[in-house]
């Protein structure tokens, strides 16, 4: 059975432009499989009847019958007698023709490689595992001497911190989803960033809350904070949910300014802001670092090691008030029993070095950003590509409503790429397209290459002025 239902409306919504030059049936099958393969559609969600969906889009049914015939045949829906028609994903890549010698390039993920002395890291840890083998190894909360080191990082960075102020989780993500099931009831508006990290807006979502979003523009300073403060005086959410450094996926920091505003008018509407500072230490030349955001007030602060040590260690935490901390964990056992033990100990081991690591990534990150933004500037010098002074990616303005096209195109040429709607509400952002600035120059190289030929293939829809790509190499 499925687990979830899209109504022909929402879909319509979701759809956004999707006509192309071709046969529209085709057209719509794509841009459906698109919408599966970036997540805004899950996995067995149950799409409308074939008739309902015909008539929110204007189709005739055999358009929209046949659509669904493709989908079927390259095997992103099955059908079940009873059940409709459900959305999955193949088995392995033969839906994405890919060049025989390169294989997948995949750039719809901001991150950096593992650390290189991780490895050595982890052999050391095990060396102190022996210790907590008398323990049940169920930790809710958190080892004592890791929950110090985190205490101990934020008073470096001015923000004084007490272990017991520090649950520790398996990663962000599971960071996000837990505060939002303890913190939001079923109905209960929540103060949200658009666009923004579109993992975050599923786990709000889950917990039943309602939106209240407030626009992001890079380069645009003082209108988000101006934005957050509007929708907060207008909505008095319980909860909001924001980063203010190295934004997702714009790039942009607020400023201390702005940031007291916004702590300032959550304090007078009663509204607990959620602050993700999972990118907050990846500078690269911003002129002035910013302490933790809870300098300015109440804020529960979200932090990882994912984006800093590997995405491969599962290792995050919550800063909160002891009561929410309490909370927490009571809340967290329906959902896991505590992080691993051993993944604890090699990121204790690992906190001492963190300035040693973020020099590292500040010139990783550097490299990779000087060689996005010339490759970029040579191959594709009608987008608006922003220079951002740190993070993992740039917000790029396409010029034209393609987003979603381009993304589709991309992958028959092997490479992915998140679609700038994928970081949006409802299909917004067709506009814009995000891309990683921490691969490799090779990989970089790869990608570029391949997102030029896509780009030139968007040349034969009417959605694209050809005269647009005439400087694409």
């Amino acid at each position: 059975m499925a687990s979830a239902s899209i109504t022909a409306r929402s879909l319509s919504t979701l759809l956004g432009d999707w006509q192309g030059a071709g046969a529209q049936y085709a057209a719509l099958a794509d841009r459906v499989r698109l919408l599966v393969l970036d997540g805004r559609i899950p996995v067995d969600t149950r799409l409308p009847a074939e008739r309902e969906l015909a008539e929110a889009l204007g189709l005739s049914r055999t358009t929209v019958s046949a659509a669904y015939a493709q989908l079927r045949d390259a095997e992103f829906l099955h059908s079940i007698r009873g059940s409709g028609s459900l959305t999955r994903l193949p088995e392995g890549p033969r839906s994405i023709p890919l060049p025989t010698d390169t294989g997948i390039l995949d750039f719809s993920k901001a991150s950096l490689p593992a650390l290189p002395w991780l490895a050595e890291t982890v052999r050391q840890a095990a060396d102190e595992l022996p210790r907590h083998l008398g323990d049940s190894g169920y930790d809710p909360v958190g080892i004592p001497e890791l929950r110090a080191a985190i205490a101990e990082r934020y008073a470096d960075r001015g923000l004084p911190t007490e272990p017991d102020e520090i649950m520790v989780t398996i990663g962000a993500q599971h960071a996000i989803a837990l505060l939002a099931r303890t913190l939001i009831g079923r109905g209960d508006r929540v103060l949200v960033e658009q666009p923004s990290y579109p993992h975050a807006y599923e786990a709000l979502r889950a917990a039943g809350g309602r939106f209240a979003p407030a626009s992001v523009v890079a380069g645009d300073d003082g209108g988000e904070a101006d934005s957050m403060v509007q929708a907060i005086e207008r909505t008095s959410p319980a909860v909001g949910y924001l980063m203010p450094d190295f934004h997702n996926p714009t790039g942009r920091s607020m400023s201390e300014e702005d940031r007291a505003r916004v702590v300032d008018a959550a304090a007078r509407a009663g509204t607990l802001l959620i602050a993700d500072e999972t990118t907050a230490e990846l500078d690269i030349d911003r002129l002035d670092a910013h302490a933790p955001f809870a300098v300015h007030g109440d804020a529960v602060l979200i932090g990882s090691v994912g984006k800093t040590v590997w995405g491969g260690v599962r290792v995050g935490w919550i800063r909160a008030p002891r009561p929410l901390i309490r909370k927490l964990v009571a809340a967290r056992h329906p959902g896991d029993l505590g992080t691993p033990i051993l993944e604890q100990l090699v990121v204790t081991a690992l906190m001492p070095q963190m300035p040693e690591i973020l020099e590292l990534r500040r010139e990783q990150l550097r490299a990779g950003r000087e060689h996005l933004e010339a490759g970029l500037a040579d191959g594709f010098p009608e987008w608006d590509v922003p220079h951002v002074d740190g993070g993992l990616s740039t917000w790029i303005n396409l010029g034209v409503p393609v987003s979603s096209q381009l993304a589709l195109a991309a992958r028959t040429h092997g490479l992915i790429i998140a679609a700038g709607p994928r970081f949006g509400i409802d299909g917004a952002f067709e506009r814009f397209l995000r891309l990683p600035i921490g691969y490799s120059a090779e990989e970089t190289d790869a990608a570029l290459a391949a997102l030029a030929l896509a780009w030139r293939s968007l040349a034969r829809t009417p959605v694209v002025d050809p005269s647009f790509l005439a400087d694409v190499v």
